[in-house]
């Protein structure tokens, strides 16, 4: 039996999208594994209670999770929490790359970078919970 894998995940808007929702479930096909959600909005205890609601949709949708409010920098969130001999991943969840901050900041490769670690990204394909999307035309409409 493989051992038992801890992943931090690094998600905001996202965190409760299907796309985030489905690469966890990916991941627990390869061996179990449990999860830390750090969720980069600065650590006021209304930061910590949003954080951990987040992490409850997650409990709520099967998932072995704990949630953590980390530093309004992403970089930092990470770098403050993460320890080489704690997880053995991370994965940083992102608004589609035409729209994310984080991406064109280059955060995955930026936190691959700092830490050594193995990084993941997964990118948001659906409107999440926690945020109002606006419906977009077909691309094939507007020509």
């Amino acid at each position: 039996m493989p051992r038992e894998l801890n992943i931090l995940v690094v998600a905001n808007r996202t965190a409760l999208s299907a796309g985030l929702d489905e690469a966890l479930r990916a991941r627990l096909q390869n061996g179990p594994a449990t999860f830390t959600l750090v969720v980069p909005m600065g650590r006021s205890p209304d930061a910590q209670s949003q954080a951990e609601a987040l992490a409850s949709g997650l409990r709520d949708a099967g998932f072995d999770i704990r949630g953590l409010a980390g530093d309004a920098d992403p970089l930092r969130a990470v770098l403050e929490i993460y320890s080489p001999a704690e997880f053995d991943e991370i994965i940083v969840s992102t608004l589609p790359a035409w729209k994310s901050r984080w991406m064109k900041s280059g955060l995955p490769q930026r936190i691959e970078r700092h830490t050594g670690a193995l990084v993941r990204h997964v990118e948001a394909r659906s409107p999440t919970a926690t945020t109002q999307q606006e419906p977009r035309t077909p691309l094939a409409e507007t020509r």
